[in-house]
């Protein structure tokens, strides 16, 4: 399979900074509010370079994604909506009908990332209460569930979650969106094995994702499926490699110590395994933080999710894109500080070099 890359969309907010200092306070006029004018800029970069969609973040500091989505749907032309989803949220025929919808609206624009959620206080703000395991076997319901529910065939389900009776899509759509399913732990495994397209993975070496790989294929194979995959990455590419290593640099200088220590006692109390796994590459120190040739930890010390970037010269960039594309991940999120800028210095810099590659398909 071809390698298909996406773009970040901004929803939380945008800036030039890895995160705010440890009392919460960001440098003047650094942040950029996730306001439809600058969202709609964000997301003509994506289409205007070919992305194949834009991951829509969901959260508590996030703008409600299927809002976005559907305003910006209509001003660009081909870039996908990776429209993230909590399950228990939401019920999953509800959210089906949604997405058959939103399939009709956009002209089969629609991507799914199916978040089953690692920190507890946020789940615990939606008023969720289910612990780690017992969320990812309500994932794997809530997916049976929308699968079921696609074609629009009247169907009964019964399970530990969701119980319904004659369930249906009652306007279904010929095209069912990816499923992506992020997650690292035994139980995220054997929940996409079992029902996602696509496996989720944050970025680490090679090495490490490689092993995790085979473990996740050999499952799906057991169970007569075959599964994709794809993981995150932020990315600094630049037109050398030290005008890029002097962006992480400036970066990691303006972290705020207190900040790291503070994001560092968050990340110890995750039920994320893949929030751990971040944490490990580096265990709150600034030394050592190119894990990989041009792979660099330091987002990790301070921010939550994906704490990894490619970080390089736009060859050596694409180098490690190929590298990474060869272990057999079809899929490639991205994200930048800002978003805007680096779609442009990603998508002028990196991306022709990947067609060049045979990687990418030529824009039309």
């Amino acid at each position: 399979m071809s390698l298909q890359l996406h773009w970040f969309l901004p929803s939380h907010g945008d800036g030039r900074e890895v995160a705010k200092t440890a009392d919460g306070v960001a440098a003047p006029g650094a942040r950029r509010e996730p306001d439809i004018e600058y969202l709609t800029q964000v997301a003509l970069a994506a289409d205007r370079f070919g992305f194949t969609g834009m991951l829509t973040p969901f959260g508590l500091f996030c703008e409600d994604p299927w809002v976005v989505a559907s305003a910006l749907v209509g001003v660009t032309r081909s870039v996908k909506f990776m429209i993230a989803m909590r399950p228990g949220f939401v019920s999953p025929l509800l959210a089906a009908q949604t997405a058959a919808t939103f399939q009709r609206v956009s002209d089969s624009r629609l991507l799914l990332n199916i978040v089953t959620g690692g920190d507890p206080d946020e789940q615990r703000r939606y008023g969720d209460w289910l612990d780690h395991d017992q969320r990812y076997a309500r994932t794997g319901e809530f997916m049976d569930v929308f699968r079921q529910a696609w074609p629009g065939s009247r169907f009964d389900f019964t399970g530990t979650h969701y119980t319904l009776k004659a369930g249906m899509v009652a306007r279904p759509h010929a095209v069912r969106p990816t499923l992506f399913l992020g997650g690292s732990s035994s139980a995220a495994l054997e929940v996409a094995a079992a029902q996602a397209d696509v496996l989720l993975m944050w970025g680490e070496t090679p090495a490490a994702m490689a092993s995790h790989l085979e473990r996740s294929r050999a499952r799906a194979e057991a169970l007569g499926r075959s599964l994709r995959f794809g993981t995150r990455f932020h990315v600094i590419s630049r037109d050398t490699s030290a005008e890029a290593w002097k962006v992480a640099d400036q970066l990691l200088a303006g972290m705020d110590p207190a900040r790291i220590r503070q994001a560092q006692e968050r990340f110890a109390a995750t039920e994320s395994e893949g929030q751990r796994r971040m944490a490990a590459l580096h265990s709150g120190s600034t030394d050592s933080l190119e894990i990989h040739p041009n792979v660099w930890a330091g987002y990790g010390l301070v921010r939550p999710g994906v704490g990894t970037a490619l970080v390089g010269s736009h060859e050596e960039v694409a180098e490690r894109i190929e590298e990474y594309h060869a272990l057999g991940l079809d899929h490639l999120i991205l994200s930048a500080q800002p978003h805007l800028e680096e779609a442009y210095t990603f998508g002028e810099g990196v991306m022709p070099l990947l067609r060049k590659r045979g990687l990418l398909a030529e824009t039309l």
